[in-house]
């Protein structure tokens, strides 16, 4: 037998699975289809965020949060509606959904910090969600960003297994690609795959698929954390929803290549039970990266509350279509509107004042000061003038930002940008004027101006998140900025049906011997934890609490 383990994927989830296992001795093998550079997979690139709860960074702030208001928040927003039947599809992620939410409340913080992470002081506000106490959307800020952004989260596992893989405690396969899961008398037994050529790409960039030979390993379990389908187009239109209206013709993508949802069919060939594939999160504020370093490369805007929304006929978004408040909400408008469904994008008006206090970029490359745990520079770029450098580059180079000083100006730019008059100065103009009337009081009967006042009042967005309130018309706050938005794919959120000990189960519901899941490939828990919406934070959250589960749960059953 060659290890005690085989874990599949070299990402998050499958570096906390193993690093659980090599703490409590049990032989480990981890194989990943790409290179060494690649190991972190996915959580090396994001923004570091985790959803915790009741936390000394809350509370510092004036938060006053709970396990209870946490649950209330993640039911509303899960909506898990497939509990009826013989076997449920929502069955297990429910219970993997409140077994999370007491996670992030109780011992996620110090386990986290017991391993070398450290978080930032302001707490994030995302996902305010769709306007309802008992709905989608966190009711207070959550969103716990890491120093180091994702690699401030990956690389301390990496780390270990880094060490663990040179003083030979584990075994580390780079370019073995995994085709087919090894089962005997019922029982996964092993691995078996290709050997790809080496390929010295660095990180992100799609790398050959060559093969070279051909591998088999036993092991007495097999740990599937390979990931979701958001880097596959192809897969994210054949399950696409329905409820969420036609698909994009042309998307951008949030993630490498590699994330490519192979071995979620390969499983289910061999007999495992996938659930709600048709549950997925993509974003609606991409933008073309102008350095780009996978196929199709884009970034997403994390804005603030204070952009005007527009369709790509120059009709506002509708609540709560708002920037920063329900993700899916406003992909299922822009998707299912019939006068609009026959386009791919939708644009934010903005000025100079808002880009410059209120947009941030998701990834650990547009962060610089924070990855690199600069608080000096991050002090300058967060609260000094002027919009921080990765923001500044892209007004500057972003093939999706125009800036003019009037309205007429940037709406000419901007039909230029799609080649099609499809924008009415005069209509924009009205809409804003509009809004803008509705900044002179701290009251108002605008909605989104409602959401800007409330975010004001949190210290965190006050002093880093959130423009004070202005017309978006003033000379003073300009120049106008428009900014072209393009669907961007990003994560599964179904997945590998999975029980409470990580064990992947069989199209009866039975748990497969020797077979679990992690992370993504696991719905980020019993194949849906999220179930229709995320609160955010909540992806390297899964990968981590999935994985810890995971290895804990073979560690004692070997």
């Amino acid at each position: 037998m060659d290890a005690d383990v085989v874990v599949v994927g070299g990402g998050l989830a499958g570096l906390v699975a193993a690093d659980e296992l090599i703490r409590a001795g049990r032989r480990v093998v981890l194989v990943d289809q790409e290179n060494a550079a690649n190991l972190g997979g996915q959580a090396y690139w994001s923004f570091g965020g985790l959803f915790l709860v009741n936390t000394p960074e809350q509370r510092r702030l004036g938060v006053k949060d709970s396990f209870d208001l946490a649950w209330q928040d993640w039911q509303g927003s899960a909506g898990w509606d497939r509990l009826d039947g013989e076997l449920p599809e929502d069955e297990w992620a429910a219970r993997w959904g409140r077994a999370y939410v007491e996670f992030a409340a109780g011992q996620k913080r110090s386990w986290l910090i017991e391993r070398g992470l450290r978080f930032t002081p302001i707490v994030g506000w995302a996902e305010r969600g769709a306007g309802t106490a008992g709905g989608h959307g966190n009711s207070v800020p959550r969103f716990h960003v890491a120093w180091g952004t994702g690699t401030g989260v990956s690389e301390p596992f990496a780390d270990r297994v880094r060490a663990a893989a040179a003083d030979g405690r584990m075994t580390l396969l780079y370019r073995h690609r995994v085709d087919e899961l090894v089962i005997t008398s019922g029982r996964v037994t092993g691995v078996a795959g290709t050997v790809l050529a080496d390929d010295d790409s660095p990180r992100g960039v799609a790398s050959n698929r060559t093969p070279v030979g051909s591998f088999t390993l036993s092991a007495q379990a097999v740990v599937l954390a390979t990931g979701g389908i958001g880097g596959n187009h192809d897969l994210v239109r054949r399950y696409w929803p329905p409820r969420l209206g036609r698909p994009p013709r042309a998307m951008v993508t949030g993630v490498p290549a590699y994330v490519d949802g192979r071995m979620l069919d390969i499983a289910e060939a061999a007999g495992v039970r996938l659930v709600n594939k048709d549950r997925m999160w993509h974003y609606t504020e991409g933008v073309q990266n102008h350095t780009p370093i996978w196929p199709g490369h884009a970034i997403r805007i994390l804005p603030g509350p204070s952009s005007m929304w527009f369709d790509a006929l120059g009709r506002r978004l509708p609540v709560p279509a708002l920037p920063g408040y329900d993700t899916l909400g406003t992909l299922k408008h822009l998707r299912t509107d019939p006068a609009i469904a026959g386009y791919d994008h939708s644009w934010f008006v903005l000025t100079q004042k808002i880009v410059e206090k209120e947009f941030a970029l998701s990834g650990s490359e547009q962060n610089p000061d924070i990855t690199n745990r600069d608080r000096r520079q991050l002090l300058r770029n967060r609260l000094g003038k002027g919009a921080p450098p990765p923001v500044e580059a892209f007004l500057r180079r972003g093939a999706d930002f125009v800036v003019a000083p009037t309205i007429g100006e940037l709406v000419a730019k901007m039909n230029a940008l799609t080649g099609e008059p499809l924008l009415d100065p005069g209509s924009i103009e009205r809409q804003i004027r509009e809004r803008d009337a509705e900044m002179a009081n701290p009251f108002t009967k605008d909605t989104q101006v409602m959401g800007i006042h409330n975010a004001r009042r949190y210290r965190g967005d006050r002093l880093v998140r959130v423009a004070a309130p202005h017309r978006i018309l003033d000379p003073a706050a300009g120049p106008l900025i428009g900014v072209r938005l393009h669907v961007l794919t990003r994560k599964t959120l179904g997945g590998i049906q999975t029980d409470l000990e990580g064990r992947a189960l069989d199209t009866r519901g039975q748990p497969i011997e020797g077979l679990y899941a992690a992370g993504e490939a696991a719905g980020f828990g019993g194949g849906g934890v999220h179930g229709y919406n995320a609160l955010e934070g909540s992806f390297l959250g899964g990968c981590l609490f999935t994985g810890r589960t995971v290895g804990r749960s073979l560690a004692r059953a070997l």
